[in-house]
C-alpha cells in the first residue's frame, strides 16, 4: 500500500467516524455553556440511534431513499424530548446534574433494549434496509489528488463540519449566543439584565438532546446499521471528552472529535497499515479510550469551564 492510498483510507475513516462525535459534542457545548452539565450525552445518542434504526426499518418501503434522512429527524425529535427529562430534573427541581445525566444514560439504554426485545423478539434489530452511502461531492471530487481523499464520503460528515461552524457563529456572534453564555457564566447578572435564566437553560439542554439524538442516528445509520445494547459503546462519553478537550468551544470540540475519530478509525483499519499490522488487536480497539484519558489528563487543568457550570440557579438568591 503506497503512502497516498494509506492517507486516503485514513482520512475517509476519520471523517465518517468523527461525524457522530461532532454532532453530539456540539450539543454538549450548548448545554454546558448554559451552566448545565450533561453527562447524559451517551443516553441521548442511544435513544437517537434507537429511534433512527426503528424508523428506518419501519418506513423504508414507503419512503425509499429519503428514509435515513427522515430517520435522522425522528432521532432529533426523540433526543430533544428525552433531554427534557434532564432539563426538568436539573433546572426546575435543581437535582444533582451529574446524577440526572447518569439516570438518563441508564434509562435510555434500558428502554431501548426492552423495546427492541419486545418488538423484534431478539437482542438487536435487523440491519436497516436503507443506510447512508458514500457520495462524491460534485466538482470538488474532480480536484487532482485531494478530491478523492476529502470529497468522497458520507454527506453527514460534511454536514457535521458545517454545523460546527454554524454553532460557533450562533454562540459567539449573535445575541442569543451572548445570552446563553451569560447564564452559564453569571446567571444572577443575566437575570438582573432581564434574561430568563431558566428558559435559556431549557433551550440549551433541548438543543443538546437534538444534537445528541442526531449523533446517535448518524452513528447507527453509517457505522453499525442496527441497534443493540452495544451500539453506542462509550461514544457519548468520548463526545463529552471532546467538549472538555475543545474547551467548550464549538470549533475546538469539532477538532477534538476529529482527533478521537482518527483514533477510532485506526482501531478499525489499523491492521491494514504495515506499521500497525503486528500491533495486537486489543490495543487498537482500546486506543480511542486510552487517548481520551490521556488527552483529558493533559488538558483538563488548562480548560476554562463556564463559571456557573453544574450550579443550579435559584431566582433571587445571592
Amino acid at each position: 500500500m503506497d503512502v497516498l492510498s494509506a492517507f486516503e483510507i485514513l482520512v475517509k475513516s476519520m471523517l465518517f467516524a468523527s461525524a457522530p462525535l461532532i454532532f453530539t459534542a456540539i450539543g454538549g457545548v450548548f448545554s454546558e455553556r448554559s451552566g448545565v452539565v450533561n453527562i447524559g450525552l451517551e443516553g441521548l445518542m442511544v435513544i437517537g440511534a434507537f429511534a433512527a434504526v426503528v424508523f428506518n426499518i419501519t418506513f423504508a418501503a414507503a419512503l425509499g431513499g429519503w428514509t435515513p434522512w427522515i430517520a435522522l429527524l425522528a432521532a432529533m425529535v426523540i433526543g430533544g424530548v428525552f433531554s427534557l427529562l434532564h432539563a426538568v430534573a436539573s433546572i426546575s427541581f435543581r437535582a444533582d446534574q451529574v446524577v440526572s445525566g447518569v439516570a438518563i444514560n441508564f434509562l435510555a439504554l434500558g428502554l431501548g433494549v426492552y423495546l427492541i426485545k419486545d418488538w423484534y423478539g431478539a437482542g438487536q434489530t435487523p440491519k436497516i434496509p436503507v443506510p447512508f452511502y458514500y457520495e462524491r461531492v460534485p466538482f470538488l471530487y474532480d480536484i487532482p489528488v485531494i478530491g478523492p481523499i476529502f470529497f468522497n464520503n458520507y454527506a453527514t460528515s460534511y454536514i457535521a463540519i458545517f454545523v460546527a461552524i454554524i454553532a460557533w457563529f450562533v454562540l459567539f456572534k449573535t445575541p442569543f449566543g451572548l445570552r446563553l453564555r451569560s447564564v452559564g457564566e453569571h446567571p444572577m447578572a443575566a437575570d438582573t439584565m432581564g434574561i430568563n435564566v431558566y428558559k435559556m437553560r431549557y433551550i440549551a439542554v433541548f438543543l443538546s438532546g437534538i444534537f445528541g439524538g442526531l449523533g446517535g442516528g448518524v452513528y447507527a445509520q453509517t457505522i453499525t446499521q442496527d441497534f443493540s445494547a452495544g451500539t453506542i459503546t462509550g461514544q457519548g462519553f468520548i463526545a463529552l471528552a471532546a467538549v472538555i478537550f475543545g474547551k467548550w468551544h464549538p470549533l475546538g470540540a469539532m477538532g477534538a472529535a476529529m482527533f478521537f475519530g482518527l483514533a477510532q478509525s485506526l482501531a478499525i483499519i489499523g491492521s491494514s497499515f504495515p506499521l500497525l499490522a503486528d500491533v495486537p488487536n486489543w490495543i487498537l480497539l482500546s486506543a480511542p479510550y486510552i487517548l481520551t484519558i490521556l488527552a483529558l489528563a493533559g488538558f483538563i487543568g488548562r480548560a476554562d469551564a463556564p463559571k456557573s457550570i453544574g450550579k443550579p440557579y435559584i431566582k433571587g438568591s445571592r
